[in-house]
């Protein structure tokens, strides 16, 4: 849970590895915010301008808070996002009731190395697309100065210096120097990938040891992981990439490990998602459990994407995803907020997402502080007359009444309370031209009426 991790009290103070050049920060901007995105390249920066006053002191989480207008949970997403790309490493300390971090920021691979990483450079591929891939990579790209013809003439050390006194002095070395430390790239747990089973099935005589001794396991376990490749297919993929002299070069390991993928998983590449998430503080209940709390536990563990593709049966317009997003991180709503709000809005509106109608409904809950599945089901289910208007005044005609518009059923959850039982689920009709008051007169006088007329049967 988020404050077993991390409170707002908490202090940290800031350690740079080394200086950062304008190349850094144009590495940062291009190849590495599309995986991290903007949160964690906010608090990225953030980190770095605060670590440039030469003074060391210490800050507590609500600074980075109030810098950033994130709430703590944010905040700790991206951290986490920035020490699994390898920018950051964190350490702590807990002396009694006081907890300490210290954060050391680290500068990015450079474009070699990062395009050579078959993770960082296939997420970067699938965040961004296969054009604008390309055209980072032509940004980066050196130009070799075009020197046939001509003859270096340069100067060695030993042309140019000479010493001058021959006698021996003693160089003073017992001073720790700083040096300029490189991003050793993302950390990456290569024990998982079981070795002994990959050597036990390649023979001697196909495959020689040797040729194995140049390529690095990281390389072996980054390719396996990133193309969901067992010890068996990655056996082949060695086998495929021998060449003539039985040897296995990396950029032939590469392309046959893609090839089979290709042929054998999947033709579209290969996606990373973020699966580490905080869990949430357990709520307590008294009694058996209600359907409601299943649906709220539903809404509390899936994601939009997953809850969309649950209730349409394939996957979710890129339009609709990206309205998910927009409602968590530009109106701060929970996820499993936006799971309600967009399972309501698709039921209720001919299984149509409105954006405006999404973006004016999360407005207003945001204003009502909701946070929760449960409050978000209790409002909507309080404020549906609202809504229905809401979603009503987009289609006027010319003369001022409103179109028609068809019944649609609500979620189940919306007739549902905790203790009561319903075996249908009745439409609501959208009133065209009467106002809310004016409607709930109508019912009451119906339902006088009725009362009536059953006390005159009854005295009858």
């Amino acid at each position: 849970m988020l404050y077993q991790e991390l409170q707002p009290v908490d202090t940290y103070s800031l350690k740079v590895a080394s200086p950062f050049s304008d190349y850094d920060r144009q590495l940062l901007t291009l190849l590495y915010q599309p995986l991290t995105g903007p949160e964690a390249m906010a608090l990225f920066s953030t980190m770095l301008a605060d670590a440039d006053v030469r003074e060391s002191r210490e800050f507590t989480h609500y600074h980075l808070m109030n810098m950033l207008t994130m709430p703590l949970k944010t905040v700790f997403q991206a951290r986490i996002s920035l020490e699994a790309i390898g920018l950051l490493r964190t350490f702590t300390k807990t002396e009694g009731d006081q907890r300490s971090f210290i954060y050391e920021l680290l500068p990015p691979l450079d474009a070699k190395a990062f395009f050579q990483d078959p993770l960082l450079a296939t997420f970067l591929f699938s965040k961004i697309g296969e054009q604008p891939y390309r055209d980072l990579r032509a940004r980066f790209a050196t130009e070799q100065p075009e020197t046939s013809g001509y003859t270096e003439i340069s100067r060695t050390f030993m042309d140019v210096y000479t010493p001058v006194n021959s006698h021996a002095y003693e160089l003073q070395n017992d001073q720790e120097l700083s040096n300029r430390t490189r991003s050793a790239g993302i950390p990456f747990e290569q024990s998982l990938f079981d070795f002994n089973l990959l050597m036990s099935g390649l023979s001697e005589q196909m495959v020689p040891r040797a040729a194995l001794s140049g390529i690095s396991k990281e390389l072996i376990a980054k390719l396996a992981f990133m193309y969901a490749l067992n010890p068996m297919d990655m056996q082949k993929i060695i086998m495929i990439a021998l060449d003539e002299n039985l040897e296995v070069p990396e950029d032939r390991l590469r392309k046959a490990a893609k090839d089979f993928y290709k042929m054998n998983i999947s033709k579209t590449p290969p996606k990373l998602e973020k699966t580490y998430n905080i869990e949430a503080s357990p709520q307590e209940y008294e009694g058996p459990p209600t359907k409601d709390r299943e649906l709220i536990a539903y809404f509390e563990s899936t994601s939009p994407r997953e809850m969309l593709l649950h209730l349409t049966g394939k996957e979710p317009m890129p339009v609709d995803v990206q309205l998910a997003e927009n409602l968590v991180n530009g109106h701060g709503l929970e996820m499993s907020v936006v799971n309600v709000l967009l399972q309501y809005i698709l039921l209720r509106n001919d299984r149509k997402i409105t954006t405006g109608f999404a973006q004016r409904i999360a407005s207003h809950w945001a204003l009502k502080e909701i946070d929760t599945a449960e409050k978000a089901m209790e409002i909507a289910r309080q404020e549906h007359d609202q809504y229905t208007k809401w979603m009503s005044e987009g289609g006027k005609s010319s003369k001022g009444t409103r179109k028609p518009t068809r019944e649609e059923p609500l979620p189940e959850w919306f007739y549902k309370k905790e203790g009561k039982k319903e075996t249908t689920k009745p439409t609501v009709p959208v009133y065209k031209d009467d106002s809310d008051e004016e409607r709930k007169v109508e019912e009451k006088r119906k339902a006088l009426l009725a009362k009536l007329e059953s006390m005159r049967n009854g005295v009858n």
